[in-house]
């Protein structure tokens, strides 16, 4: 397997996508529900936790950075097979796809379960999870390029939905975020962790990173779509802390969805049905990213056509999904993915950079041994 990868130039994107990347499949269902679970361990000092984590967040991303940089043009399959061999590597690379196809897994059953529970409950879980593949699919046939641009589009489409918080914003009780600094510094950490799968999606960059074409100029938009992921998650969980009491901020399920349910317009009875549909186009990137991840991952590592890997995985996804049908049982996977990706995400990389240091410090000696 080569380790840089050799990329056509009209298969490559320019940097300035990359932040739509970012936000597209960092904003997704997560966002829904996270507030109560930072809540329950860092209470009115949830935001700090928020804060917190993406501060972590953008260290790791500089981390991811620097080993990229380390290399002509590699992504992290290419990185682990030259640092570790081909066996390990390609081990290493097989697990991250793994990770991969559990949270796009995760994100299925949970984004069909929300719509289950707030606008059909009686509706077959493999027909939803049919359609949601089928479009996943049809843009992920198309390419990198082709499922960019949806991520832009959806991009424009989705967020006119942060106009609605406005409503629930003017309720607010400002007394519910005090007192300050209250929970313990062992708590804020907790929650921090409890937002690794809203912020979860960044490590795409890891794949993605070839196919840039200017690749001086990554930084700004991958700061920025960080940035603008991590300020609505923050919003979204400062609106929670301020308009619901604390036992109901401990309790409801999908804390955010809720606050849409407060808006009103004559025309239209239950807004947050309009606001679930709409979320479609908030879930969609990251299903698309992932799948691409995947199909990229077996063209590399085994060289299986990226078109077999798509449809054989959006069948298993298919028959799976209808056996996952269960709130508690989602909620659990919720909760493993959780766990996964802090490992994956926040604490490998750490570790890998100075093995990718050491690695091309001792390549370099060895070089200027030759030559003398």
């Amino acid at each position: 397997m080569d380790i840089n990868l050799k990329v056509k130039q009209g298969l490559r994107i320019r940097a300035f996508y990359l932040f739509f990347i970012m936000s597209g499949i960092q904003i997704g269902v997560g966002v829904m529900g996270t507030p109560k679970y930072i809540f329950l361990d860092a209470q009115q000092d949830s935001w700090i936790s928020v804060l917190m984590a993406y501060a972590a967040m953008l260290i790791v991303l500089w981390v991811m950075l620097l080993i990229l940089k380390s290399y002509d043009n590699a992504d992290i399959l290419g990185i682990q097979v030259d640092i570790f061999g081909t066996w390990i590597g390609k081990l290493l690379g097989t697990v991250y796809m793994l990770y991969f196809a559990f949270v796009l897994l995760v994100v299925l059953v949970t984004y069909i379960d929300v719509v289950q529970l707030f606008i059909f409950p009686q509706i077959n879980t493999w027909l939803l999870g049919f359609l949601l593949l089928s479009l996943v699919v049809y843009c992920v046939a198309g390419g990198l390029r082709s499922i960019v641009g949806v991520v832009f589009l959806f991009f424009i489409l989705s967020h006119w939905l942060l106009l609605l918080l406005a409503k629930p914003i003017s309720l607010i009780d400002i007394s519910n975020y005090q007192p300050v600094w209250q929970a313990s510094m062992i708590d804020l950490l907790k929650g921090a962790k409890s937002t690794t799968f809203t912020f979860t999606g960044f490590e795409i960059i890891f794949w993605i990173y070839p196919f840039i074409r200017n690749k001086n100029q990554v930084w700004r938009p991958i700061f920025l779509g960080a940035t603008w992921s991590a300020g609505i998650i923050l919003l979204n969980t400062l609106i929670v802390i301020g308009y619901f009491s604390a036992t109901q901020a401990r309790t409801i399920e999908w804390s955010v969805l809720s606050l849409f349910k407060i808006v009103e317009l004559p025309f239209i009875a239950r807004f947050d049905f309009i606001v679930v549909a709409e979320w479609m186009m908030i879930t969609l990137p990251t299903m698309m990213l992932l799948m691409w991840a995947i199909t990229q991952g077996m063209k590399r590592l085994y060289h299986v056509p990226k078109r077999i890997t798509l449809y054989a995985a959006a069948l298993i996804f298919l028959v799976v999904c209808g056996f996952i049908d269960e709130h508690h049982l989602i909620m659990a996977l919720n909760n493993q993915a959780n766990s996964i990706a802090f490992w994956i995400i926040f604490v490998y990389p750490l570790a890998l950079l100075p093995i990718v240091k050491l690695k091309k410090a001792w390549q370099s000696r060895s070089k200027k041994g030759a030559k003398r």
